[in-house]
């Protein structure tokens, strides 16, 4: 065996037990973050999931309003001023 490839060798053994002391101490550091970004995940699938599926919202809606006209109508308020804050951020941005 040459000893350039020995040397190559030596060095990939070495970068394989680095990488493997890098990935336990980025394991040890994300271990808090993981259930809070977990739940983002899944609050991220819903929007997604809700965005697709516009009839099932609106039935809701629909159903809402049939038995709490009230309720719906502060939900109808709250939701459209979210709606005009985001189109203002997404402008700034």
């Amino acid at each position: 065996m040459s000893p350039k490839l020995a040397a190559l060798q030596e060095r990939q053994h070495q970068l394989k037990i680095q990488a493997g002391r890098e990935r336990k101490a980025l394991a040890a550091n994300f271990e808090p973050w993981e259930k809070p970004l977990s739940w983002a995940d899944k609050g991220v699938d819903a929007y997604h999931f809700l965005k697709s599926n516009p009839l099932l919202w609106t039935s809701a809606f629909a159903a809402l309003a049939h038995y709490k006209p009230k309720l719906a109508s502060k939900v109808l308020a709250v939701g459209w001023g979210a709606m005009k804050l985001l189109r203002g951020a997404k402008k700034l941005l």
